[in-house]
Formats: C-alpha cells, sequence, structure tokens
C-alpha cells in the first residue's frame, strides 16, 4: 500500500492543473514529487529553502492576493518552528491557508527529536479557526486534501502519517464515523489509531466512533453516541495525549461524564528505535490499549 505522503504530491499536482487560484510553497522537503508541477507551473510552485518562517510567511502573502497555498514540510517545522507565523501571518491577518503535513509524531524515529511533532494539533488548538484533519488511510488523505483545497479561504491542517489503518473508510472532512455500537462506553478513535482500538475493543460492549477531522470536533456525534453507550468517554489520539479531552468534556458540560485521553506521553524517548517500538512505549499498541481502556470501563463494564 502507498502512504498518505505518496498521494500528496500526484493528488496536488492534479488540482493545481484544474484550480489556477492554487499555489504550492515548500522549503525543500518534498520538492522532488513537485518536479512535474513545477515545469508546467513554475510560477505557482515555490520552494523558499530551508526558512520554514519564510515558509509560512510567503503562503500567507499567496492568500492575501487571493490565491489558495498549500504549504508543506515535517510537522515540526511547520507548526512549531514558525509558530509565530501561524498566529501572526496566517492568523492575525486573517488569511487562510493549508498545511500539509508529514513525519506526525514519531513516524521517523532515525530523525529524533527535532523531526518529532506530537504536541503540534495541541498547539494549533491554542489558535482560533483551524480545521484539522487526521487521516487514518491514503485514500482518506486524498478525499481530505481535495476538501481542504476546495474549503474556501479557511485555514486548514492536514496531518499525514506513515502509519496507516488497513482499509479507508467514507469521509467528508466533517463528522465522526460510528464503527460499533455498545451500551458500556464510547471510545473515539483518531485517524490511524482505528485499527489498533477496534483490535483493542473486540469483545468489549462498547461504541467505536471513528475521528478524521478532529476541529471542529464532532460535538453532536459524541452526545449522540453516549445516549445509548453512557457518558464514559476514552479519546485515543496519534498525538499528544489529552489534546482533545477539553473538547469532549465541553460538548458533555451538561451531563456527569468521564473522561481518559490516550496519546502519545509527554515524556522524551531518548533512543532513535522503531516505530513501532515508540508506539508500544506510548501504549498505542492494542494489547496496552485493551488494558487501559477495559480498567478505565471496567466499574461500568462489570
Amino acid at each position: 500500500m502507498d502512504t498518505m505522503r505518496d498521494r500528496f504530491a500526484p493528488v496536488v499536482t492534479r488540482l493545481l492543473d484544474e484550480d489556477p487560484r492554487l499555489a504550492v510553497v515548500l522549503a525543500e522537503i518534498g520538492v522532488d514529487g513537485f518536479a512535474e508541477a513545477r515545469r508546467r507551473h513554475p510560477d505557482r510552485v515555490v520552494n523558499v529553502g530551508i526558512r520554514e518562517q519564510l515558509l509560512v510567511g510567503a503562503g500567507a502573502g499567496l492568500a492575501l492576493t487571493g490565491m489558495r497555498p498549500v504549504v508543506h514540510t515535517f510537522a515540526s517545522f511547520l507548526v512549531e518552528r514558525p509558530f509565530e507565523q501561524l498566529k501572526l501571518d496566517l492568523g492575525h491577518q486573517d488569511a487562510g491557508a493549508v498545511l500539509v503535513s508529514a513525519a506526525a509524531s514519531f513516524d521517523w524515529p532515525a530523525g529524533g527529536y527535532t523531526h518529532m511533532a506530537p504536541g503540534d494539533v495541541a498547539l494549533l488548538d491554542t489558535l482560533d479557526g483551524w480545521t484539522v484533519h487526521v487521516p487514518g488511510h491514503p485514500d482518506e488523505a486524498e478525499a481530505l486534501l481535495r476538501h481542504a483545497v476546495a474549503a474556501g479561504d479557511d485555514k486548514v491542517y492536514v496531518r499525514l502519517s506513515v502509519q496507516a489503518n488497513a482499509a479507508g473508510r467514507p469521509v467528508d472532512g466533517q463528522r465522526f464515523l460510528p464503527v460499533r455500537e455498545g451500551r458500556s462506553g464510547v471510545v473515539v478513535a483518531v485517524g490511524p489509531m482505528l485499527d489498533a482500538v477496534l483490535a483493542a475493543t473486540e469483545g468489549l460492549d462498547v461504541t467505536v466512533l471513528y475521528a478524521t477531522t478532529v476541529r471542529p470536533f464532532d460535538t453532536d456525534a459524541l452526545r449522540r453516541a453516549t445516549r445509548s453507550a453512557g457518558t464514559d468517554v476514552v479519546l485515543v489520539e496519534p498525538y499528544l495525549a489529552g489534546t482533545s479531552t477539553a473538547a469532549a468534556g465541553d460538548a458533555l458540560s451538561d451531563v456527569p461524564h468521564r473522561v481518559l485521553g490516550l496519546g502519545v506521553n509527554r515524556r522524551e524517548l531518548r533512543r532513535y528505535g522503531r516505530l513501532e517500538e515508540h508506539v508500544a512505549a506510548h501504549g498505542l499498541d492494542a494489547g496496552s490499549l485493551r488494558e487501559r481502556i477495559g480498567g478505565f470501563l471496567a466499574p461500568v463494564a462489570g
């Protein structure tokens, strides 16, 4: 199976052919994938070099002229390093762009901590007006990329990962998708976490919701699920643990509830290791998730 990032350049190249407003801004990362697009549209494929603050600033400048910029690099260089530019050049100026990241939380362990960004979604959460897509399969990444580009002049973040579920599901860029129904709790699986969550909850009487668009948070879907499954909620996210617990708490603010946030721990793992070892170390493999989810829901599940 190809990866989400394998889909990125071909999809956006086709969109460049279709939409004269579209522009791509790169900072060396991913340049080779846009070689043909740059030949056909030299004025709309821009490589600023290893200058991530300029990357976002140039995207914002294009947006202010009426263009729809797609801005791409690794997550740590796209959200963390140029955060001031996200806050001011895009947010303060009310300029829209599509940010497309790669490497996710720890997709490339050999790159070390400089190339990891488990706090990217939490950091964007401090800003107003961002839509955040977290696809769990290359097919979903393609659909959400198209959705993001077509989203007027909105500020959209598309978080690509090499981690993926075995099969894609129909996603609309808005709502959580019910995958399994139960009566003893709700588990929200975000993006690439779905397969592990389904394996972890096999045989448990729980509802599973699949989330590929996490901001805005689908309050209505969570509330509907809790009417039959109860108000104990577990969030399983492929980034910083607890990123969406406040959003879930707000959704259920008028009823007694409990929320458990599972995800990447704050503790830094200082050995490169392999991707699978990082998943296990953060307790995001199916066995660890079953133990943690089962323990949290045990008083209800009996």
